[in-house]
């Protein structure tokens, strides 16, 4: 990981730490949850928002100004505008893809849930999705929340990442490894 990620991962571990603890204490971590999702969603849908929590030419007070009318716009729990309308006032919202991240590893983590990132060639439907979250909880112990995303680069199969561990079962996968093989014998 390199310097800057590393720093910005740190502050915004140290963020997210109050965050969480807060709305624990408020008994408000379903809120949280939905608060992050949909500042997920805002971000990863609006280039608007990506450019002003990264740019360097909007001033800290119209930076706040901004966070604090778009977090009262999408009625974000409490603890998240005041967290929001702090990180304008010290210029830390460039950390927010961190911080959304690390808070759902929070609640993840409290609710006795892992993430698991499938990736397929085509989008799979509910039933199998359901179907792969039990297999996965069999064998990890926990409930399993899916990210599911699309490539059509692997042809066939999935790949499945649940914390350190992947299971590849691509074709691309195989593809791969019988052309390493072919070229080992000739």
């Amino acid at each position: 990981m390199s310097e800057p990620a590393s720093i910005s991962s740190g502050i915004a571990e140290r963020y997210a730490t109050a965050i969480f603890e807060i709305l624990q204490e408020n008994n408000d971590l379903n809120g949280l949850e939905a608060s992050v999702d949909s500042l997920a969603d805002a971000l990863n849908t609006s280039d608007d928002l990506r450019n002003l929590i990264h740019s360097p030419i909007v001033s800290r007070e119209d930076q706040g100004a901004a966070i604090t009318a778009i977090a009262a716009k999408m009625d974000l729990v409490e603890g998240m505008r005041n967290a929001l309308s702090l990180m304008a006032q010290k210029r830390r919202l460039f950390i927010l893809p961190q911080l959304i991240e690390q808070l759902r590893e929070m609640i993840a983590d409290h609710k006795g849930e892992v993430t698991a990132e499938v990736t397929s060639a085509k989008a799979m439907t509910k039933g199998q999705t359901d179907k792969l979250a039990a297999a996965l909880k069999e064998r990890v112990g926990k409930d399993v929340k899916i990210n599911a995303a699309v490539d059509k680069d692997i042809i066939g199969g999935l790949v499945v990442k649940v914390g350190s561990k992947m299971i590849d079962t691509s074709i691309r996968s195989k593809l791969n490894s019988l052309q390493n093989a072919m070229k080992e014998v000739g």
